[in-house]
C-alpha cells in the first residue's frame, strides 16, 4: 500500500509535529508532503522521511515569513500530485486536508482544528495587525472560509484531537469526527524520585509567543504577584512580552527535552493561560507530577481535573488568574494522582488507537 502523509509545514517541533512523528513511525516508507520544510527544525524521525515541498518553499525569506503566504496556501497544497497513493493521511491545522484526492484513495484527516485564523480566533490573530494586513485579510477571508469548508468534503474520515475540536469540526464543516487525543511521552516526562519534594519556588510557562496563547496575561498577573515566573518559548510577540515583564520574570528561550523535563519537575506549577484545542504542555507537566493552573476553556477541560490535578480560573483576566494562583498556594496536591491522570494520554496508547482505526478503515475500503 502506497501512503502519503500531508502536514502543513515543518518549521519546529510543536504539538502537531509530535503527532506527525508517530505517523512517520507508523508509515516510515510514506512520502511526506508539506508546504515548507526548514531543515533541522524537526526530529530525526521526521527529517529522514522522503519529504516533498511546495512552490512556497522557494519564496524569499521563507523561514520567517511563511505565514504571510496564507492566501496562496490552498493553491500550493493542491499542487501536490497524489495519483497512485492508496492511503492519504493529512495532519492538518491549516490547509493540509485540502490536497487533491485521487478517486480511489482513502483520505483520513487527523485534525488539530479548523483554521483558527479564519474562524473563532480571527480577531486575536489580526486585531492588532497593521492596516494593510487587516485590509488584505478582510478581502481574502470569505474566499478562504469557503475553500476551507469545500475542501473538508474531500475527507473520508475526520479524527479530532479533542471533544472541543470535534465540536468545531461539526460547527464549521458539518462533519462528524471521532476523538483520539494527541500523544504525550509519559515514559520520558516523569517525576523526580521524590515527586518534587525539593521543588523550587518558580512557576512555569511553556508556550509559543502568539497572541492567543495569552502569555501577556500571565506576565501582567505575575508582575503584580511578584512571584518568580520562568518562561520557555519564543515567537512573534517576544519583544513585546519582554518589554512588559518585571525582574521576577525570566525568559529562557526554547530548551531541549531534557532541560524542559527538568524545569517541569522542579516548578511549583505550570501556568496555562490560553484557550487551546487540546494542549500537550499541561499533560507533560502532569506526567512530571506537577499541577496546572489553567484557563477553564478548550482542551484543558479534558486534561486537567479541577482541585485534583490543577486549578482553573474562570475568566481571561489578570484578577481571575491572580485569584487562582492564590488558591493554588493554599491547596495540597498528590503528585502520584497527577501523574496517573497524564497516563491516559500516553504515546503507546496513541500509536495503537491510530493504527487500529486506520487499519479498520483500510479494511473496509479495500477488502
Amino acid at each position: 500500500m502506497k501512503v502519503a502523509i500531508i502536514h502543513d509545514w515543518l518549521t519546529g517541533m510543536r504539538g502537531g509535529e509530535k503527532c506527525l512523528e508517530v505517523f512517520c513511525e507508523l508509515y516510515p516508507a510514506a512520502t511526506l508532503f508539506t508546504l515548507v520544510h526548514i531543515k533541522g527544525t524537526v526530529s530525526e524521525t521526521i527529517e529522514k522521511m522522503d519529504i516533498k515541498t511546495s512552490f512556497i518553499q522557494h519564496f524569499p525569506d521563507i523561514e520567517k515569513k511563511y505565514r504571510y503566504y496564507l492566501p496562496l496556501m490552498p493553491k500550493a497544497i493542491r499542487s501536490f500530485d497524489l495519483i497512485g497513493y492508496d492511503l492519504i493521511l493529512s495532519s492538518s491545522h491549516c490547509v493540509a486536508k485540502g490536497v487533491r484526492i485521487p478517486k480511489k484513495s482513502l483520505h483520513i484527516c487527523y485534525c488539530y482544528t479548523p483554521m483558527r485564523y479564519l474562524w473563532d480566533m480571527y480577531g486575536q490573530y489580526f486585531g492588532d495587525s497593521k492596516f494593510y494586513i487587516k485590509l488584505a485579510m478582510n478581502i481574502v477571508k470569505p474566499y478562504l472560509q469557503k475553500w476551507d469548508v469545500e475542501s473538508s468534503k474531500n475527507v473520508n474520515y475526520f479524527i479530532a484531537i479533542s471533544e472541543h475540536v470535534k465540536n468545531r469540526i461539526k460547527k464549521h464543516y458539518n462533519r462528524d469526527a471521532i476523538v483520539i487525543n494527541p500523544p504525550v511521552d509519559t515514559d520520558f516526562f516523569t517525576p523526580t524520585s521524590d515527586f518534587g519534594l525539593r521543588t523550587s519556588d518558580y512557576y512555569l510557562i511553556v508556550s509559543a509567543f502568539a497572541p492567543y496563547k495569552k502569555v501577556d496575561l500571565a506576565i501582567e498577573a505575575f508582575n503584580q504577584l511578584g512571584y518568580p515566573l520562568k518562561i520557555i518559548g519564543s515567537g512573534q510577540d517576544e519583544a513585546k512580552l519582554k518589554k512588559i515583564a518585571k525582574n521576577n520574570i525570566e525568559f529562557l528561550g526554547w530548551r531541549d527535552n531534557e532541560e524542559l523535563r527538568d524545569y517541569y519537575q522542579n516548578c511549583k506549577a505550570l501556568i496555562f493561560p490560553g484557550e487551546e484545542d487540546f494542549g500537550i504542555v499541561p499533560v507533560e507537566a502532569q506526567a512530571c507530577g506537577k499541577p496546572v493552573i489553567a484557563y477553564k476553556k478548550g482542551g484543558a477541560l479534558e486534561t486537567v481535573i479541577d482541585g485534583i490535578t490543577g486549578i482553573f480560573f474562570e475568566e481571561q483576566t489578570i484578577g481571575s488568574l491572580i485569584e487562582a494562583v492564590k488558591k493554588f498556594e493554599n491547596t495540597k496536591f498528590n503528585g502520584n494522582v497527577i501523574r496517573s491522570n497524564a497516563g491516559k494520554f500516553g504515546r503507546k496508547k496513541f500509536f495503537e488507537l491510530i493504527k487500529n482505526y486506520i487499519d479498520e478503515k483500510i479494511k473496509k475500503r479495500y477488502n
